[in-house]
C-alpha cells in the first residue's frame, strides 16, 4: 500500500479543519494573555486579581449571552460541551423524578426503585455527537432512562419534526435535536419542533413533567445566526473552541432553574451561582465572516467538480430541500483504492479529515452519519470533510485541489502498476 509520509513544515500547510477546531483568534489571546497576568485571583474573593477575575467572567458571560440573543444570568460556564451536554441530561432526568414526586405519585406508579415500569424518557436523532447520543445510550443501559434514536431523512439528511412529535410518550422529559450536523453541515428544524414542543406542553396533563428541549449548537454558533428565543429552546450548547475561543465551553438555559429547571452536577464551591462550582478559567463581524465562508466553500466545489467531474465526485453534504452551514463540503472522490484516510496522507500540504475528531481512531471505516444519511459503504469510506474558515482563500482552494489531484493521481497509478 502507498502510504507517502509528510515531512513538512506546519506553515506551508493549508489547514480546512474548522469543523474539528478553530485557532484562537489574535484578540482572544491578548484578553487571556491579560487575563492570566491581572486576572489570576479566585473569582469569588474579595482582593484585587479577583475582583478583576470576576469582571472578566461577567464581560465574557456579557458577550455570550449577546451572541445567542439571552441574557447574562442565562449563561452557565462550563469546561466544555461534553460537560454542558451532561448536564442537560441529568437535569432533566432529576426533573422528570421531581414532578413525580410533587404530584404525589409513589414507587410502584412511577418510582426509579429498579422495578418500575415507568421511566423518563428521552428522544434524540441517531446523528448526534457522542456527548449526546453515548449519554443517552449510558442512562439506557444503567437503567436510569428509555430513550428513541430517530433516524435523519436519507432524502434531507435532517430529523423530521413529525417523526419527533409522533415518538413522544406520556414519560416524555427532555428532546435533543443538534442545531447543525458536524459532518455535513445539516442544520437540524430546531424552531419548528420547539412550536410542535411547546402545543404539547400547554395541552399535557398537569401531573406529567414538562418536555424539555434542547440544541447543541457547537457546530452552528460563528457560522450562521443563532438565536435562542427564535428556536424556542430552554438549553442551549456553546463550545468555544469551534469559534475561535478558548477550550471551554457554556450552557444556555432559559431562566435556571426558574423557567427551565437546571440541577448541579458537581458540588463545592459557590461558583456559576453553584449549578456549576468550581474555579473558572462574540463574535464581531459575523455577516461579513459567514458570506466569505460560503463564497470559499462554493468556489471549492466548483474547482473539486471542474478538476474531477461529476462522474468523480459525490457531494455528501448535498441534500434536497435542506440548509446547511455556509462553511462545509463533504465529499467523496469515487475510486477504489481512494479511501478518505489514504486520499489525506498523500496530500502534501491539505489538512482535513474524514469526519468527526473524535472518531479518529476507528481507521478505515467509514463515518456512521454518512451511513445513517444514507451514504453508500463505497461512498462514505472515501469521504473527505473539508471545512472552511474566515480566513481561508480561495487561493488555498486552488493549492488544496490540486494537492488533493496530484494525490489522487499517485493513489490511482500505483493501482494501476498493482493490476500489470
Amino acid at each position: 500500500m502507498l502510504f507517502r509520509i509528510k515531512f513538512f513544515c506546519i506553515s506551508n500547510s493549508i489547514y480546512m479543519d474548522y469543523n474539528a477546531t478553530t485557532p484562537l483568534d489574535p484578540e482572544v489571546i491578548q484578553a487571556v494573555t491579560e487575563a492570566m497576568h491581572e486576572a489570576w485571583g479566585n473569582p469569588s474573593s474579595s482582593y484585587t486579581p479577583g475582583k478583576k477575575a470576576k469582571e472578566l467572567i461577567n464581560w465574557s458571560r456579557d458577550n455570550i449571552a449577546q451572541l445567542v440573543g439571552g441574557r447574562s444570568e442565562d449563561i452557565i460556564f462550563t469546561s466544555g460541551g461534553t460537560e454542558a451536554n451532561n448536564i442537560v441530561f441529568y437535569t432533566a432526568i432529576k426533573h422528570f423524578w421531581d414532578s413525580h414526586h410533587k404530584a404525589g405519585m409513589n414507587s410502584a406508579a412511577g418510582g426509579h426503585d429498579g422495578n418500575s415500569r415507568v421511566f423518563p424518557h428521552i428522544i434524540t436523532s441517531n446523528v448526534e455527537h457522542d456527548s449526546v447520543s453515548l449519554t443517552a445510550d449510558n442512562l439506557v443501559k444503567e437503567g436510569k432512562a428509555q430513550a428513541t434514536f430517530l433516524p435523519v431523512s436519507k432524502v434531507t439528511g435532517c430529523i423530521e419534526v413529525d417523526d419527533v412529535i409522533a415518538a413522544v410518550r406520556p414519560t416524555t422529559c427532555l428532546i435533543s435535536v443538534m442545531l447543525a450536523n458536524n459532518e455535513t453541515g445539516i442544520l437540524m428544524p430546531v424552531a419548528e419542533i420547539s412550536q410542535q414542543v411547546k402545543t404539547l406542553n400547554q395541552n399535557r396533563d398537569s401531573e406529567l413533567p414538562r418536555i424539555l428541549l434542547h440544541t447543541d449548537a457547537a457546530q452552528a454558533i460563528g457560522k450562521v445566526r443563532v438565536d435562542v428565543h427564535d428556536l424556542g429552546v430552554d438549553y442551549l450548547t456553546i463550545v468555544g473552541h469551534k469559534f475561535y475561543g478558548p477550550r471551554i465551553g457554556a450552557l444556555y438555559v432559559k431562566r435556571p432553574g426558574t423557567s427551565s429547571p437546571l440541577h448541579p452536577m458537581f458540588f463545592g464551591g459557590g461558583q456559576e451561582r453553584n449549578f456549576r462550582p468550581g474555579k473558572m478559567t462574540g463574535t464581531n463581524n459575523f455577516t461579513e465572516y459567514s458570506s466569505h465562508m460560503r463564497e470559499v466553500k462554493d468556489y471549492l466545489e466548483e474547482k473539486l467538480l471542474a478538476t474531477f467531474g461529476k462522474e468523480k465526485l459525490n457531494f455528501n453534504s448535498h441534500f434536497k430541500g435542506s440548509d446547511r452551514l455556509p462553511n462545509t463540503c463533504n465529499v467523496s472522490i469515487l475510486g477504489p483504492n481512494l479511501k478518505g484516510q489514504k486520499v489525506l496522507l498523500n496530500c502534501q500540504r491539505l489538512l482535513a479529515s474524514v469526519g468527526a475528531a473524535c472518531h479518529s481512531d476507528q481507521g478505515d471505516r467509514p463515518s456512521r452519519i454518512l451511513l445513517t444519511c444514507g451514504i453508500p459503504h463505497a461512498v462514505a469510506i472515501n469521504a473527505l470533510r473539508i471545512s472552511v474558515g474566515r480566513t481561508t482563500s480561495k487561493a488555498d482552494v486552488d493549492i488544496v485541489v490540486e494537492d488533493l489531484k496530484q494525490a489522487v493521481n499517485e493513489l490511482e497509478g500505483f493501482t494501476a502498476q498493482a493490476g500489470q
